[in-house]
């Protein structure tokens, strides 16, 4: 079978720290070629580019701050991290995305403005130094559309991660033709409502990942979500679609070579 891609997946996190090795074994043996990392501050996209130069035959880094991270220094702590993906670039591991980036005002909203700073000058780091965008949105979506549109024809495109909207909003979205929607573990719920959204999104428009090591999967909810189950994901795409898993493979295989470049699969 084609191998599978988890485009986004926390392993430099201290959840992995006891038994990466295992969990690199038994992605690769339930045929998952690479898996990508975002970073969500300075010492993570330092961490994940330390990983990605252990492992590069699995692993590819991104740079970025996420917006839960953004506080008051965050001028500071992007001008350091724009230093970071500057000098990779020309490096046999450059950092391959801006990413884990976007609006988070689930929580608060105390850092609105800061939030809406930080998402427009990363937004502006994916155009000048041509590289996609990974973007996590929560209860801000307007306001994300809003930013994205004003440098709708100069992105290079991305992926808006962890989607879990409806149809309406997956239209909303899919409007930037660059972009796909990152599916996840979500889809596998009970009660979600995914499979019925999915059903109608283009297979090209979609590429799997899982967020690891949050939300696992059914039948492995509740437990510490890895890249092995991003197969679950494909599986359950595939039912939703009625589609053979081989067709999930390839086409979000492929997706992912038109978005973040043939050489991250290399």
């Amino acid at each position: 079978m084609t191998p599978l891609v988890d485009t986004h997946a926390h392993l430099d996190g201290e959840e992995f720290a006891a038994d990466l090795p295992d969990v690199i074994g038994r992605f690769q043996a339930a045929g998952i070629s690479r898996v990508f990392l975002p970073a969500i501050d300075l010492p993570s996209a330092r961490r994940v580019m330390a990983l990605s130069c252990r492992h590069p035959d699995v692993f590819r880094p991104m740079a970025g701050l996420h917006p839960e991270e953004v506080r008051a220094d965050w001028a500071d702590v992007l001008r350091q991290i724009e230093e970071m993906l500057q000098a990779a670039q020309s490096s046999a591991m450059p950092y391959i995305a801006v990413g884990e980036v976007g609006l988070d005002y689930y929580w608060s909203r105390e850092y609105e403005k800061e939030q809406l700073a930080a998402f427009e000058q990363q937004v502006i780091w994916s155009v000048r130094y041509r590289l996609p965008l990974m973007i996590h949105c929560r209860k801000a979506q307007n306001e994300m559309v809003h930013i994205l549109k004003t440098y709708r024809d100069q992105l290079p495109g991305g992926v808006f991660h962890c989607f879990t909207g409806n149809a309406i909003e997956a239209a909303q979205l899919l409007d930037f033709p660059q972009f796909s929607l990152g599916i996840g573990g979500v889809i596998t719920f009970k009660k979600s409502h995914l499979p019925e959204v999915v059903r109608d999104i283009p297979l090209d428009r979609i590429v799997l990942e899982t967020d690891s090591p949050y939300m696992a999967p059914v039948p492995m909810r509740g437990k510490r979500n890895e890249s092995a189950y991003v197969r679950l994901v494909a599986e359950k795409i595939a039912e939703s679609k009625l589609l053979p898993l081989e067709e999930i493979a390839r086409q979000t295989t492929a997706n992912v070579a038109r978005i973040f470049g043939a050489d991250t699969l290399k």
